[in-house]
């Protein structure tokens, strides 16, 4: 019989009592701060690090995983009787963390070669960032404990990540254009004259398609742009940094809209803040095919 574990990077967002509810195995990525490191997740909280966020200008630095942290969790896995493992990471194309997760695959079955015809390896790209990959993970957890097989959930996976998308404004560029790694917004020159850009993170990529002037159209910006491009009558997810206010609005105008209110209503971890800001609002969506 199939024992089927999900393997994944704090990047992930999942909050503590979800992972350790649904029995997931988290890797955390460290960050530091001034003089402190610490592990996403397990030694600092989402809302400890938007504390730390606000009292200083300094963005904090954080690395990708190392193919010797998966190796571990692979081997860790492997010995509790572990059939499958389904490891989903963070973007490839912001993190070189899924490269990792692949060559510590390889590095695994060199060094325990007694492990090839007793457990498989899938490695899944997210394609993106925070609970874009969360939730699909929560849902993989429901069909593994139906009895789905591995390559089911697999292909579950890779096609939410094939076919969804986020729309995600931040109400201030400081970290993004420090930090670099979202392209889009590191890019935007519209901030002087009071825009600020939705930014749509899609297959691995990210792009401006519309700028907002003043914080007042976010919330009916947002909202015209998700109901325009998701598919009808499909679940939809709010994130949020550390004000869920306008969330709060976006939810109420997506419900008047669609009838429905949001699936899941989450904030954005450490790792994710600190490359877009702790101040954020943004909606996942099942988008549809052009």
């Amino acid at each position: 019989m199939a024992k089927i574990q999900i393997i994944t990077d704090s990047g992930c967002d999942l909050s503590k009592e979800t992972v350790d509810e649904l029995g997931i195995k988290v890797l955390p990525f460290t960050l530091t701060l001034g003089n402190e490191t610490f592990r996403e997740m397990y030694d600092v909280s989402t809302y400890e690090m938007y504390e730390k966020l606000s009292k200083t200008d300094e963005i904090p630095k954080h690395s990708q995983i190392m193919p010797t942290t998966f190796e571990e969790a692979y081997k860790e896995a492997f010995e509790q009787g572990y059939t499958d493992i389904i490891c989903v990471t963070i973007n490839s194309q912001g993190s070189g963390t899924f490269n990792n997760s692949v060559l510590a695959k390889n590095e695994f079955f060199d060094n325990n070669p007694e492990a090839k015809d007793k457990i498989k390896i899938f490695n899944v790209d997210s394609t993106s960032y925070t609970f874009f990959y969360g939730y699909p993970i929560i849902e993989a957890v429901k069909k593994i404990r139906k009895g789905t097989s591995a390559e089911d959930i697999v292909a579950y996976l890779e096609e939410w990540f094939e076919n969804c998308c986020i729309y995600a404004v931040p109400y201030t560029l400081k970290y993004a254009k420090k930090s670099g790694r979202i392209s889009a917004a590191a890019a935007f020159a519209g901030e002087l004259l009071g825009l600020k850009p939705i930014i749509l993170f899609d297959e691995g990529t990210t792009a401006t398609v519309e700028k907002i002037r003043g914080e007042k159209n976010m919330v009916p910006k947002l909202a015209d742009m998700a109901e325009k491009n998701m598919v009808p009558q499909t679940p939809y997810i709010i994130i949020h940094g550390k004000d869920d206010t306008l969330a709060k609005e976006l939810e109420k105008e997506m419900h008047k809209r669609t009838g429905k209110k949001a699936e899941y209503f989450n904030p954005i971890g450490c790792v994710v803040s600190s490359n877009i800001g702790p101040d954020v609002i943004g909606i996942i969506i099942r988008k549809k095919i052009q």
